[in-house]
């Protein structure tokens, strides 16, 4: 079973400062990768991260940016699940030099 979070516990959460919560009860980030290649380096590791948690997000590729949406479907809202892909994610794009734009 999985417990709810609140968007509170969510953004109070080290590591995902690159995050917002969103009007649907979802979180989101945009990352400004500068390049089509570099979203596409950027999906691929967000597919093996959420592949792995088997917990999967939603994600939009364009050029200059990645779009990602996270939440945990089963219960309509955030879980921990959700803080712990979005740090991952935001590990994996600062690894590759890339920033979040969350406000964006």
């Amino acid at each position: 079973m999985v417990t709810p979070i609140t968007a509170e516990q969510f953004t109070a959460a080290e590591g995902v400062q690159d995050w917002r919560v969103l009007a649907s009860g979802e979180v989101g980030t945009v990352f400004a990768t500068g390049s089509f290649a570099r979203g596409v380096d950027l999906v691929v590791r967000i597919g093996a991260l959420a592949d792995a948690a088997n917990h999967h997000p939603d994600v939009d590729l364009s050029y200059p940016r990645v779009s990602v949406r996270v939440s945990t479907h089963e219960i309509g809202g955030l879980s921990e699940r959700d803080v712990a892909l979005a740090q991952q994610i935001s590990a994996a794009a600062r690894e590759l030099g890339i920033d979040a734009d969350p406000d964006r």
